[in-house]
């Protein structure tokens, strides 16, 4: 394993990230802010406690996932697009580094970056509503599970794209709209036995219930169930990523 190559990828990745705080760590942290004000502190005094838990509380652990997924997913595939885009990532290739270095190092920094995101997002949750985390190992573990996961995704979407429109589609169009109606904002309990049964199809579901229950100990779907589709759609991202870097899908076209 060259730590070198690692650490080199891995620094320039993140010494992007401090070029562009603004963009990279303060927009999304107030945006995610805005949805405590709206929803947490304005709307949800006024409605009553989901499953013993405050609803300003209770939507903590989706806004955490929202970001974290659409973050990890930006930063990774932004990450590796450039050099595709700019021709420098034949360099990379050419270079004595292996593939699972390359990965490590993109990868790893994005991971990193949306980590920290999602642990300043639950520090900012503070200033608006009071929680507690019931098994904070367990949400530490959900957290990098999720980042990682998601940041090997949005590497596969880098990889992908050959257009920066097309960077954006499947966050945008896909992402987040499962994020909304993956039990972010509500319990899946609350909704008619037929909708319960579609929403289970939702693979955000289980990612959110799993955060959830590290909080407060609840959640709709068993937190062993929640664990299995976490590992298993990371799984089936390292499984693409092998694939691409064996065939070398649009990386030595």
């Amino acid at each position: 394993m060259n730590i070198h190559s690692i650490r080199a990828i891995y620094k320039f990745e993140m010494a992007r990230t401090w070029r562009t705080l603004m963009q990279s760590v303060a927009s999304p942290v107030i945006s995610t802010s805005l949805y405590f004000v709206v929803f947490g502190s304005a709307i949800g005094s006024r409605m009553v406690e989901i499953d013993g838990v405050s609803y300003g509380a209770f939507i903590i652990p989706g806004l955490i996932m929202l970001s974290l997924m659409t973050q990890s997913i930006s930063n990774a595939s932004f990450g590796i697009y450039m050099p595709t885009f700019s021709g420098t990532i034949y360099e990379v290739l050419s270079a004595p580094v292996s593939y699972v270095e390359i990965v490590i190092g993109y990868v790893g920094a994005a991971a990193t970056k949306s980590t920290i995101l999602g642990l300043l997002i639950l520090l900012t949750a503070r200033l608006f509503v009071d929680y507690d985390v019931q098994h904070p190992l367990l949400m530490i573990s959900f957290l990098l599970l999720t980042a990682v996961t998601f940041s090997l995704f949005g590497f596969v979407i880098g990889v992908w794209a050959d257009t920066f429109e097309k960077l954006q589609i499947i966050p945008l169009m896909i992402i987040t709209p499962l994020t909304f109606l993956g039990g972010s904002f509500y319990s899946i309990d609350m909704l008619p036995p037929v909708w319960q049964t579609v929403t289970l199809f939702n693979p955000v579901v289980y990612l959110i219930s799993g955060f959830r229950y590290s909080f407060f100990g609840v959640a709709d779907v068993h937190i062993g169930v929640s664990l299995g589709m976490t590992l298993f759609f990371l799984t089936l991202c390292m499984g693409l990523v092998w694939w691409i870097f064996k065939t070398g899908y649009k990386l030595k076209s």
